[in-house]
């Protein structure tokens, strides 16, 4: 490895680590405990771990398809799509949130009719949270697949095919085995964008306590009140992040290094 490459990569990580070190100084650690265990913060917690935690599985559910469709269609125009579905990667969180409330809100075409019809009303729910962390954290899962599916290639379904096995088993015994080491890379990625997603929650869901107020909006909430608490609090949810990352990301990628 070329020592120059020591310089910008020691430059990229202070850029990184000094932040979180900036955060320790500020905090009071001797009220750490009792910062991060009222009440409010519990209940944050609880509710980032759940929301994120079924926005995964939606995104998965949803993710998958989507990603084995935009690797292996021919149809016409799959890169607009493509593009489509990657604009939350460059879209600023609020102006998501903006676009799913003019959606599923109230004067939204699609919130109108589930109101008026099921009675429905769904932004400023704990349902609205995961709809905005699923519609932010999808198209890191989608990325990661689809790149896999290229990467791959599709020489054994092609096989699999010519021996005469359905498209259902060919996607189930050949496509899903390929997709295994990086659906676990995609996971944890959408989970850890899940849990700190601010922008389009506080936008579509608002900042509700014990129903839609999850642990970055309780320190935007705390940072305007306690900053010691804020600072507590972020220091929680940055731990909480690192731990999701260490414990399951060397696992996801058991399989690539095999």
């Amino acid at each position: 490895m070329p020592w120059v490459l020591w310089i910008p990569a020691a430059v990229a990580l202070a850029l990184v680590v000094l932040p979180v070190a900036g955060l320790l100084t500020r905090s009071d650690l001797s009220r750490f405990p009792e910062l991060v265990t009222s009440s409010s913060s519990l209940r944050a917690l609880r509710l980032s771990l759940e929301t994120a935690a079924l926005s995964t599985v939606a995104c998965v559910v949803l993710g998958v398809p989507l990603a084995v469709v935009l690797a292996r269609s021919r149809v016409r125009g799959t890169r607009v799509l493509r593009a489509v579905v990657l604009l939350p990667l460059v879209l600023p969180p609020v102006v998501g949130g903006l676009a799913l409330l003019y959606l599923l809100g109230r004067k939204g075409f699609l919130g109108y009719v589930l109101d008026a019809v099921m009675g429905v009303q769904v932004p400023f729910t704990t349902a609205a949270v995961v709809i905005a962390q699923t519609f932010v954290a999808m198209p890191f899962l989608v990325v990661s697949l689809e790149g896999a599916l290229r990467g791959a290639g599709d020489r054994y379904e092609r096989v699999a095919s010519t021996l005469g096995a359905p498209p259902w088993t060919v996607f189930r015994r050949v496509t899903v085995p390929l997709l295994l080491p990086a659906l676990g890379s995609g996971v944890v990625l959408s989970f850890a964008r899940a849990l700190g997603e601010f922008g389009a929650t506080i936008t579509f869901a608002g900042s509700l306590e014990g129903e839609t107020r999850t642990l970055p909006l309780e320190v935007y909430n705390q940072a305007e009140a306690d900053i010691d608490s804020a600072v507590a609090l972020a220091l929680l949810l940055i731990v909480v992040a690192v731990v999701v990352i260490a414990v399951a990301r060397p696992r996801s990628l058991e399989g690539v290094r095999a």
